[in-house]
C-alpha cells in the first residue's frame, strides 16, 4: 500500500508543481500587484502599499461598465438556455444515427479559431456584408440596417461562441435521464408539462446549471467580442483590463479589476456548488 501511495504521490507531483507555480504564483503575483502603487511617469509600479485601486472602481463609469457586462452575461445565459435546452434535449431523444450528426455539428466549430469564426459574424454584419445585400436584394429595407457596433452584435457573437457549451452539458444530463420517472409521470395522469417541471427538469437541473456556469462566467471577459462586433460602443470588464494594461499602462489598476473579475467567478461557482450539491462534481 505504501509503494501505491508513493507512485500516486509521484504521479501527482508534476501536476502540483506545475498548478502551484504557473497559477498559484500568478494569482499570487496579480493579487500582490493590484495593490501596489502605479509610478509617477506612468510606466511601471511603486511598491508602495495601497487599497486606491479598488476604490478607483467605485467610480460611476467603471461601475457602468460592471453593470453591463453583467448584464450582456445575464442576457448571453437567458439565450443560451432559451435555445441550448431544447436543442440538447432534442438532440439526446434523437435516433442514435442523427444524434451522432448533431453532436458533431456543434463540437466541429470548436476546431476553429474563435477569432476567425468572430471574423467571419463581422464580415456577414457589415454594412456592404452578405446580410445587408440579401435584404436589399428582397427589397425589405432601402438602406442598409446598422448590425455592426452594436450591442446585438456583441450578444449574438456571444451566443454563438458559448451556446455549445450550454448544450453539451444539458445534453449529457438528458441522456441519462431515467425515463421511466417520465413514463410514471403520465401514467399518472400528469400533462406533459406538469411531468417536465416536475420530473424532466429537476432531472436535467445539474446539466443546466453546468452550462449557465459554463457560458456566464467566460462572457464577463471576452473583450474581443466587443472589439470586434461592438467597437467602442461597448466596453467590456475585459476591454478594461486590455485598455489598462496596453494602452494606460495602469498595471496595479489592470490587477485590481482581475481580482474583482476573480471573486465573481469565485462566488458564482460557490452559489453553483451549493445549488447543484453533488451534481455540480460535473464542473
Amino acid at each position: 500500500m505504501k509503494r501505491k501511495s508513493r507512485s500516486a504521490a509521484l504521479l501527482i507531483l508534476p501536476m502540483a508543481i506545475w498548478a502551484i507555480v504557473f497559477v498559484g504564483g500568478a494569482l499570487a503575483y496579480v493579487l500582490w500587484l493590484s495593490f501596489q502603487t502605479r509610478a509617477s511617469e506612468g510606466v511601471g509600479i511603486i511598491q508602495k502599499w495601497t487599497i486606491d485601486n479598488y476604490l478607483k472602481l467605485l467610480n460611476p463609469n467603471y461601475l457602468k461598465v460592471l453593470g453591463g457586462s453583467l448584464r450582456l452575461a445575464l442576457l448571453t445565459t437567458g439565450v443560451c438556455i432559451l435555445v441550448g435546452y431544447p436543442f440538447g434535449y432534442l438532440m439526446a431523444r434523437a435516433r442514435p444515427r442523427w444524434r451522432s450528426i448533431l453532436l458533431m455539428l456543434v463540437v466541429v466549430p470548436f476546431w476553429t479559431n474563435a477569432l476567425i469564426r468572430v471574423y467571419g459574424w463581422r464580415i456577414l454584419l457589415m454594412g456592404d456584408g452578405p446580410v445587408n445585400s440579401f435584404l436589399m436584394a428582397l427589397g425589405l429595407i432601402s438602406s442598409p440596417l446598422k448590425l455592426l457596433n452594436t450591442f446585438g452584435a456583441v450578444l449574438l457573437g456571444m451566443v454563438y461562441a458559448l451556446l455549445p457549451f450550454m448544450i453539451l452539458p444539458v445534453y449529457a444530463s438528458v441522456e441519462k435521464m431515467d425515463w421511466s420517472l417520465v413514463e410514471a409521470g403520465r401514467d399518472m395522469g400528469a400533462r406533459p408539462w406538469r411531468v417536465f417541471w416536475t420530473v424532466t427538469l429537476p432531472l436535467t437541473a445539474p446539466g443546466l446549471l453546468a452550462g449557465c456556469v459554463l457560458t456566464f462566467v467566460p462572457s464577463i471577459g471576452l473583450f474581443f467580442m466587443s472589439d470586434m462586433l461592438g467597437g467602442a460602443n461597448e466596453v467590456l470588464l475585459g476591454n478594461l483590463i486590455n485598455d489598462q494594461l496596453l494602452k494606460s499602462r495602469d498595471w496595479p489598476f489592470a490587477a485590481a479589476i482581475s481580482v474583482v473579475m476573480l471573486l465573481m467567478t469565485s462566488a458564482i461557482l460557490w452559489i453553483y456548488r451549493r445549488a447543484g450539491g453533488k451534481a455540480s462534481d460535473m464542473l
